[in-house]
């Protein structure tokens, strides 16, 4: 690896971390952020706001890397998530925290799909899948350093430190981004579709809203205000759609969806990744709740994930440059089976050491199958599409993460709602029966995705 690539890298990696690690960190000082601000009628929306608008803007910034280039959209991102940061640190209530918590989002939403993007320009194809291996296991290390990272703010210096902290380390990453990266633009004329990012971005926020508000507990499914706002989203999507077929420009370009590959990887990681939210979700639960270990425990014992994801992105990688992508996603998803059918046994006698192995099957079903779809959509398209790909690839991943806490909350509420002795356990017990159901129909997807043509090309 040339040095200017790893200093490029280390610059991405910096970024990723400190986007993935604003869940957990904030998790661990929320308590002492409600006793200082109150208002905790804000509480859950601290959360969900940074994941909705992080989620909107993620394949509209994949398609202005397009147009006007990775490092300047990368670090206008990088910026605004910075500036949200420290705002944030300096709110004086809750509903400034929420707000500003919005901005966070706003500005890391680039930061995902761009970083992938960089990575298929600057990396050739096996040079890719470890590198993007290591990018998405900063989402596991983001995991077990958030809650100690927050800690130690909360109870040695102040939980303000909790966003102020991202300001020095995101500035020297996008200074080494802007002085080690370099790319070539062909000048031409810029038609930016704001029609259709604005019709995007409502569409989407409402359904997002929708399904994080219901999932709390605050909309009911079938109340008429509930409704409305669904049959709006859904119009205001299919005006997107008109308009996305008439500008010259259009922000989700439809000739992505004429390709088999592009439409069934996207269906395959919307269904893996409701998996993925359900691991980092509910196996925490289960450590804490059901075994009675700490929550700084319950991090650790998910750090199998990031090694078995490492390990798979990294041969994974290798495979398919000798026998495709399609097979290296077929892998991915028989372990992610495999990891279903374990963790459907599990019962609260289990011994405590099968549930890490089990994140450890994970982690190597997710990094064969999440590697192998980024690069071959990557290497599906020209470089002029390859940022609104990526990002839109990203975006149905969030959407099986948002969509994946709504169903399986669904699925533990169905035994918690009834109380009495054991509901937590068997609640979880059937969300494990549902996250085998989702794995086998991830699996299924996987069959119909179509056999590479050609080799990939390397990077540009």
């Amino acid at each position: 690896m040339k040095d200017p690539r790893r200093k490029v890298l280390i610059a991405l990696l910096v970024s990723t971390f400190l986007t993935a690690i604003e869940s957990t960190v904030v998790s661990t000082a929320m308590p002492k952020i409600v006793r200082d601000l109150g208002e905790s009628q804000y509480l859950s929306w601290i959360f969900s706001i940074y994941l909705l608008t992080m989620a909107v803007t993620t394949p509209i910034y994949g398609k202005l890397a397009d147009l006007f280039g990775r490092k300047r959209v990368f670090m206008v991102g990088t910026g605004i998530f910075l500036v949200g940061s420290l705002l944030c640190g300096l709110s004086g209530s809750m509903f400034q925290l929420m707000v500003f918590r919005a901005v966070q989002g706003l500005g890391a939403g680039a930061v995902q799909p761009i970083t992938m993007t960089i990575l298929g320009d600057i990396f050739n194809q096996q040079e890719r899948a470890k590198v993007m291996g290591l990018v998405s296991s900063m989402w596991g290390m983001a995991g077990i350093v958030g809650p100690l990272v927050g800690g130690f703010f909360v109870d040695y210096v102040s939980w303000h430190w909790i966003f102020y902290m991202n300001i020095p380390i995101g500035l020297a990453s996008i200074l080494l981004l802007a002085k080690f990266f370099s790319e070539k633009i062909v000048p031409k004329k810029i038609n930016v579709d704001y029609v259709g990012a604005s019709l995007f971005t409502i569409s989407v926020s409402l359904f997002l809203y929708l399904l994080l508000a219901g999932g709390e507990g605050k909309q009911s499914a079938w109340d008429g205000n509930s409704l409305i706002l669904l049959v709006i989203s859904i119009v205001v999507f299919i005006g997107f759609l008109f308009v996305e077929r008439r500008v010259p420009e259009p922000m989700l370009p439809m000739s992505l969806y004429k390709s088999k590959l592009n439409v069934f990887s996207q269906a395959v990681g919307f269904t893996q990744s409701i998996l993925l939210i359900g691991a980092g979700a509910y196996l925490p639960l289960w450590i804490q709740d059901i075994h009675g270990h700490s929550a700084t425990y319950a991090g650790f014992a998910l750090l199998p994930e990031s090694i078995g994801w490492l390990i798979a992105a990294s041969f994974g990688g290798r495979l398919m440059l000798k026998r495709g992508y399609k097979l290296v996603s077929m892998i991915g998803a028989v372990f992610l089976i495999i990891a279903g059918i374990w963790l459907a046994t599990v019962t609260p006698e289990t011994p405590e050491w099968v549930i890490p192995a089990v994140i450890f099957v994970m982690g190597l079903g997710f990094g064969a199958s999440f590697t192998a779809m980024t690069i071959a959509v990557q290497s599906s398209v020209s470089w002029q599409q390859r940022g609104v790909a990526t990002g839109t690839l990203q975006f149905m991943r969030t959407m099986g993460q948002t969509v994946g806490v709504a169903i399986l909350g669904v699925a533990l509420n169905v035994f918690v709602s009834k109380g009495g002795e054991g509901a937590l356990a068997n609640g979880l017990m059937n969300v494990f029966m549902w996250m085998l159901i989702i794995s086998v129909i991830g699996f299924a997807l996987s069959l119909l995705l179509p056999k590479p043509a050609k080799q990939p090309e390397g990077a540009n």
